[in-house]
């Protein structure tokens, strides 16, 4: 996936708070100035401990805050050039795709292709043209197997590739995945892992992702977004935030367990710095060669 230099997302000074749970007690405050942006190619990951803001960020993303919250929203946000006051998120729909926690909130259809269809139908697409661009989504996510099948019927892995195919078959300008894998178990998990890498290769999409799996986020985003409380308290590369145990644990994150491993390295005199197998293999087999070398000579 190559990166562009053209901003899909732009928040400025984006200010959100939710309408008091009781008449007449305080607003509850969710965002308080966040800004950044994201371009073409990019895939952002949002990490941050529960309360910090990551779903509220991704609804205002989606242009479901403030329009169908309501509250107190300031500073502004702008998705493909349009300004999140004024569109709505049915007409960012065709732009956008959006999956959340929990795929059984977005499905609703008896059979897999029609769920994946659905977007399609609304957009008033040709059948042909429906029909294919059903076939790529299912087959993209590994799911073309299953496409007669009841959602209802599907493991927590395969209703949430349903999700995510049903949100990429309008190929989207921008994908927003809400805590994609946090209500699955590891196999499922793994497969929404896989569903994601595929993705990534094939399409030019922007990506950005809320959660709190540094590990998930090690696998693919280029970039960090640190929020607590409301507030980006980091902004940086993936490979600079989640190489750093401390500033994690700090956001009440488990580091990716390779990092910890390159980080009591790196204090007991070995330089190491790798986030995947392929590296800390390839380093580790380095050093090895190396002390092997040294004790040779």
């Amino acid at each position: 996936m190559l990166i562009g230099t053209d901003p899909l997302v732009v928040v400025q000074d984006l200010y959100y708070a939710y309408p008091p749970l009781v008449p007449g007690d305080a607003s509850v405050e969710a965002l308080r100035g966040v800004s950044f942006s994201v371009v073409r190619g990019e895939m952002l990951a949002i990490l941050g401990p529960s309360g910090a803001g990551k779903s509220t960020l991704c609804l205002a993303l989606c242009a479901v805050v403030p329009h169908s919250t309501g509250g107190v929203f300031g500073g502004q946000v702008l998705v493909c050039h349009q300004d999140t006051r004024q569109s709505t998120p049915a007409q960012l729909s065709t732009r956008v795709g959006v999956v959340f926690q929990d795929p059984e909130s977005q499905l609703f259809a008896t059979v897999v292709e029609d769920e994946v269809a659905f977007g399609l139908e609304s957009q008033g697409m040709p059948r042909e043209e429906m029909v294919a661009r059903v076939d790529w989504a299912l087959g993209l996510v590994g799911m073309r197997d299953h496409r007669l099948r009841n959602p209802a019927l599907l493991s927590g892995g395969q209703k949430q590739r349903v999700a995510i195919a049903a949100a990429i078959a309008t190929k989207p300008d921008l994908l927003i995945l809400d805590e994609p894998t946090a209500s699955l178990d590891p196999v499922g998990s793994q497969e929404v892992v896989q569903a994601l890498s595929d993705l990534l290769t094939e399409t030019d999409c922007a990506v950005v992702m809320a959660t709190q799996d540094a590990e998930l986020a090690a696998r693919f985003a280029h970039r960090v977004l640190l929020l607590d409380q409301g507030r980006i308290t980091y902004d940086g590369p993936a490979s600079e935030v989640l190489s750093s145990p401390d500033l994690l644990a700090a956001h009440a994150l488990y580091p990716p367990p390779l990092a910890e491993l390159a980080a009591y390295l790196s204090k007991h005199g070995f330089e190491a710095d790798f986030l995947d197998l392929e590296s800390a293999e390839a380093r580790l087999r380095s050093g090895l060669l190396q002390e092997n070398s040294c004790l040779g000579s």
